[in-house]
C-alpha cells in the first residue's frame, strides 16, 4: 500500500533490486579483513582485566621488546578529545594507551605486534601488568551521590553535562490525572555483523598514512586521526572498502586506529587489526543505557497537560569522538517530546561517567529510550483514565492542519499525517477484534496483548543544528561529483559512505531520474578520502536527503552543459532545446548522452567556442531549504501472546504505518524497515550487557548476549504513506533509523497490556522471562525469584 507520483521505470519510486546485492552475495565484497599487503603484520593488544585500576607497572619481557609497545613509546601522540560547546560540559581525554590508570575493562595498554594474530596474542600474554584495583562505577545513579569513586579526578564529580528545560510545569501541576513511573533501558552492544578492523601502511611515493578501516565517516575520522598523530591532513588517506553494518559503531575514531597508525609510521610496514566479538562486546562501546523518572499530567477526557522528566545517560569512562557523551542525554530534552502537541514541559537531564566502555549513538540515537518511556507512561495515563490507547494518543498528536509545526521543544516538524498513520495501524491489526480475542481468552493459558507506539525521526538535520553542539563536526554543503565517461556512462563521488543502506543503487536512481542514464551505467565511487568530496559521512539518516540532494544538483548542472552543446551539435537555439530522458532533444532531431560525451572527449573540434571550460564533469553542494532537517514517523502496533507463568513471548501479528517523504525506492525502505525491527525486537526482548560490582561486563560471548534470529522476527505488515517534505529535493526525509525507534514500546506495551488483568507490569527493556515473570510475582505479592531459581 503506498501512495504518490508514479516513477520513471529506474528512477525515484522505483522498486529496483539492489545492484550491489549481485557481487555481496556472491561473496565478491571487499571488507578490511580482505586486504592483504606484503609484509603485513598482525597486532593484538594487552587490555585491562580491570574497570578501575591504578598503573604500578606494565612489565615488558626483554626478548619483546620492539614488538610490544607501551604508552610511554608512544612520543608526540595526543589523547582523543571529544569536546562539546554547550555550558558546563566536562572534557574527558583518552590515550590510546592508559596512562597512570584505567578506567574500563578493555581498556587499551600495549600493543603487540607479530606476523600473525596467533604470536601476537601469545606475545600479549607475556605481558604482565601491576595494577591497584580502585572502586569501580557500575551503576549511574550512584555515580552521581555524593562520596561516590571518581572517574576523572579533576571534575569533582561524575557528570560530563546537566540540561534543565522548564516551559511552564507549574501550569499543569493541577491535572487531574497524574501518572509517574520509574522506567529504564538496558546497556546494549550494536553487534554489526562485521566488527571493527583497520589495516594501515605508509605510502612512501606520496609520503601518506593510508588507513584501511570500517567505518561509516572516512573524512571525519581523518580529521580525529590527524590531530591526535600531529599530522596534516593531506598526510592521511582513509580507505573504507565494503562496510558489514555500521549502527553507529562505525561512527567514531578508534584508539586502536590511533595506536596502528603510529606504529605503522613507526615501524614501516603494513599493520592489520581486526576486532573479535569478545573485544566488541566487552571493551569498545555499549548504547542506550537510560534511567527515567516521567509524570504526565492529564485530563480525564486523555488531553495531556504536561510532561514532566529527569533522566539519567551512562556515557561510560570517555567522550567518543566526534559525537561526545553529550549527545544522547542532552538530546533527551528536546525529543522527548515527540509527535504530541501539549502545553507545559520540564526535563532535566544527567549524562554520567561510570567505569563502563563509552556509549555510542546506535540506530535510533535518543529516540528510542524517549520513545520508550514516553509511550509506557501514556499507557499508563490510559488505563488510568479508563480510554483506549489510541484515543490517548489521537486525542495528542499534532494534527495535519498545523504543519509545518513547531512543537514545544522548538523542533520543526516539516510535514505528516501522524493521526492518520496511527488509525492505519489500529485498523489494519483490528484492534476491536485483538479485544474480543482478548476477552475470550487463551486454551492454553497465555495472555493475548496489544500495544502501540508512535514516534518522530529527525533527520539530515544540519549546520544550525550541530553547531549549537559544539562537538567536532558539524554538517555544512553536503557535496557529491557527477562525471560522465568518453562513452556515456556516469561516475557519481559521494562523501558519505554506504553500509548496507543501498546507495549504489538509490543515488544512481537519483541520477536516473535527472540525467536518464541507466542504473546499470552508473557508478558510485565512495568511501576514499583522496577520491571523494569531503562530507560528514553516513549518520542520522541523512544520506538520501544530503548526498540525494547533491547528486541531483550534480546531474542537473551536467545536464545543462550537456543540453547546451547538444544544441549546438543540433544547430539549434539553445532556447529551442530541451534535455529530456537522457537526450537533448531539438525541433527536427535529438542527440544522446552517449554521443555528447564522445565529441567532449575525443573530438574537441566539433564543440562550440563558448562551451563550458568545466565540461562534463560537476561538483556541486546542496542542503535543504531548511537546516532545521525532516521529520519522518511511523506507528507501530504489535499482537503478542504471553505465558505469565514462563515469561515467554511470541509475537502474533506486527503492522507498520511509516511516512518517509516521498521513497526513492520502496524496496530498500523495506529492507531498512526490516532490519530496524529486527533490532528494536532485540532491544524489547533480548539484548543486553549488564556489568557486576566491579564493572565487569558478564555478556562476552554470543551465548550470554542474546540477538534475535529468524526465528524471533515476524513478517511485518508495512504501509507506506509518503507525505511529501516541503524542503527536500523530491519530497524526501530520513528513514535508516526509523524502523528501531518504534518496536520496544509498542511490544512491552502489549506485554502490559496483556498482563494488566493481573496487576504486572514491565517497566524496564529487554522485558526477558525472568522480569515478566517478577512482575507477574509482584503482582499476587510473592517473593522475587533466586538468582538460582530463575
Amino acid at each position: 500500500m503506498s501512495g504518490g507520483r508514479a516513477p520513471l521505470s529506474e528512477g525515484v519510486g522505483a522498486r529496483l533490486p539492489r545492484k550491489e546485492d549481485d557481487r555481496l552475495m556472491r561473496g565478491r565484497g571487499e571488507y578490511v579483513g580482505d586486504i592483504r599487503m606484503a609484509g603485513m603484520q598482525d597486532v593484538a593488544f594487552v587490555r585491562s582485566p580491570l574497570a578501575h585500576a591504578r598503573i604500578r607497572a606494565i612489565h615488558v619481557p626483554e626478548d619483546c621488546r620492539g614488538r610490544v609497545f607501551t604508552a610511554a613509546d608512544l612520543d608526540g601522540v595526543k589523547p582523543i578529545r571529544a569536546v562539546s560547546g554547550l555550558p558546563g560540559f566536562k572534557v574527558s581525554e583518552q590515550p590510546p594507551l592508559a596512562v597512570d590508570k584505567v578506567r574500563q575493562v578493555g581498556e587499551l595498554l600495549a600493543i603487540c605486534v607479530a606476523p600473525t594474530r596467533a604470536e601476537a596474542e601469545d606475545l600479549a600474554t607475556r605481558v604482565t601488568l601491576d595494577l591497584e584495583e580502585l572502586p569501580a562505577l557500575h551503576d549511574m545513579l550512584a555515580a552521581r551521590e555524593p562520596g561516590a569513586a571518581l572517574v576523572h579526578e579533576h571534575w569533582g564529580d561524575n557528570v560530563y553535562l546537566e540540561t534543565n528545560v522548564n516551559i511552564g510545569i507549574e501550569a499543569a501541576f493541577d491535572a487531574p490525572i497524574k501518572v509517574s513511573r520509574t522506567i529504564s533501558t538496558g546497556r546494549q552492544c550494536m553487534a554489526p555483523i562485521e566488527g571493527r578492523g583497520a589495516v594501515v601502511h605508509l605510502d612512501r611515493r606520496l609520503d601518506q598514512l593510508v588507513v584501511h578501516t570500517a567505518s561509516q565517516m572516512p573524512h571525519i575520522v581523518r580529521t580525529g586521526l590527524s590531530e591526535c598523530l600531529g599530522l596534516e591532513q593531506g598526510r592521511v588517506r582513509i580507505v573504507s572498502p565494503d562496510v558489514g553494518g555500521g549502527f553507529g559503531y562505525k561512527a567514531i575514531l578508534l584508539a586502536e586506529e590511533v595506536c596502528l597508525g603510529w606504529l605503522a609510521l613507526r615501524c614501516g610496514h603494513p599493520v592489520r587489526w581486526l576486532e573479535d566479538r569478545r573485544e566488541h562486546l566487552t571493551a569498545n562501546a555499549n548504547c542506550r543505557e537510560h534511567h527515567y523518572e516521567i509524570t504526565v499530567y492529564a485530563e480525564r477526557d486523555g488531553t495531556i497537560r504536561g510532561v514532566d522528566c529527569e533522566a539519567t545517560v551512562d556515557s561510560g569512562a570517555y567522550s567518543a569522538y566526534p559525537f561526545s557523551a553529550c549527545l544522547e542525554a542532552a538530546q533527551v530534552a528536546s525529543i522527548l517530546p515527540g509527535p504530541y502537541d501539549f502545553p507545559a514541559y520540564r526535563c532535566r537531564t544527567w549524562s554520567v561517567a561510570t567505569n563502563k566502555c563509552p556509549i555510542l549513538p546506535y540506530r535510533g540515537v535518543a529516540r528510542t529510550g524517549v520513545c520508550f518511556a514516553l509511550e509506557l507512561a501514556l499507557d499508563a495515563v490510559a488505563a488510568e483514565a479508563g480510554l483506549a490507547p489510541e484515543v490517548v494518543r489521537l486525542k495528542n498528536l499534532v494534527r495535519p492542519e498545523k504543519m509545518p509545526f513547531d512543537n514545544i521543544t522548538k523542533k520543526h516538524f516539516d510535514s505528516g499525517d501522524y493521526p492518520e498513520a496511527l488509525t492505519r495501524a489500529v485498523a489494519a491489526i483490528d484492534a476491536a477484534g485483538v479485544r474480543a480475542r482478548q476477552a475470550a481468552g487463551e486454551a492454553d493459558g497465555r495472555r493475548i496483548g496489544l500495544g502501540l507506539s508512535i514516534y518522530c525521526e529527525q533527520a539530515a538535520h544540519g549546520t544550525s543544528v550541530y553547531s549549537g553542539w559544539g562537538i567536532p563536526m558539524v554538517p555544512g554543503h553536503e557535496q557529491a561529483g557527477a562525471r560522465l565517461t568518453p562513452d556515456g556512462g556516469l561516475e557519481l563521488r559521494i562523501g558519505a559512505h554506504s553500509h548496507g543502506q543501498g546507495l549504489e543503487t538509490t543515488l544512481a536512481q537519483v541520477a536516473h531520474e535527472v540525467l536518464g542514464v541507466p542504473v546499470a551505467r552508473t557508478r558510485l565511487v565512495h568511501g576514499d578520502t583522496a577520491m571523494t568530496p569531503y562530507s560528514t559521512g553516513s549518520w542520522g539518516s541523512r544520506v538520501m536527503v544530503m548526498a540525494g540532494g547533491a547528486v541531483a544538483t550534480a546531474c542537473a548542472e551536467l545536464a545543462e552543459r550537456a543540453r547546451l552543446i547538444g544544441a549546438h551539435l543540433l544547430q539549434a537555439d539553445p532556447a529551442d532545446v530541451r534535455f529530456e530522458a537522457g537526450r537533448v532533444v531539438g525541433p527536427a532531431g535529438d542527440v544522446g548522452l552517449p554521443e555528447i560525451a564522445r565529441i567532449w572527449y575525443l573530438r574537441p573540434q566539433d564543440l562550440p567556442a563558448d562551451v563550458n571550460p568545466g565540461g562534463l564533469e560537476v561538483t556541486a553542494g546542496y542542503k535543504p531549504q531548511r537546516d532545521s532537517g525532516t521529520f519522518s514517523y511511523a506507528a507501530h502496533a504489535v499482537v503478542l501472546a504471553v505465558d505469565p507463568m514462563l515469561g515467554e513471548v511470541e509475537i502474533l501479528d506486527y503492522v507498520i504505518v511509516e511516512d518517509g517523504g516521498v521513497l526513492v525506492n520502496p524496496m530498500v525502505v523495506d529492507g531498512q524497515i526490516f532490519g530496524g525491527l529486527a533490532q528494536g525486537i532485540g532491544t524489547a526482548l533480548l539484548e543486553e550487557m549488564p556489568f557486576d560490582e566491579a564493572g565487569q561486563p558478564l555478556a562476552s560471548t554470543l551465548a550470554d548476549y542474546l540477538l534475535p534470529g529468524a526465528c524471533e522476527v515476524p513478517a511485518p505488515r508495512v504501509d507506506h504513506m509518503e507525505t511529501p517534505s516541503p524542503y527536500t529535493r523530491f519530497g524526501v526525509k530520513g528513514i535508516g533509523e526509523g524502523g528501531a525507534i518504534a518496536p520496544p514500546a509498542a511490544i512491552v506495551n502489549a506485554i502490559n497490556d496483556a498482563l494488566r488483568p493481573l496487576g504486572a507490569q514491565v517497566l524496564r527493556s529487554p522485558a526477558t522471562p525472568r522480569r515478566i515473570v517478577e512482575a507477574v510475582l509482584a503482582a499476587r505479592g510473592a517473593p522475587e525469584m533466586t538468582r538460582d531459581a530463575a
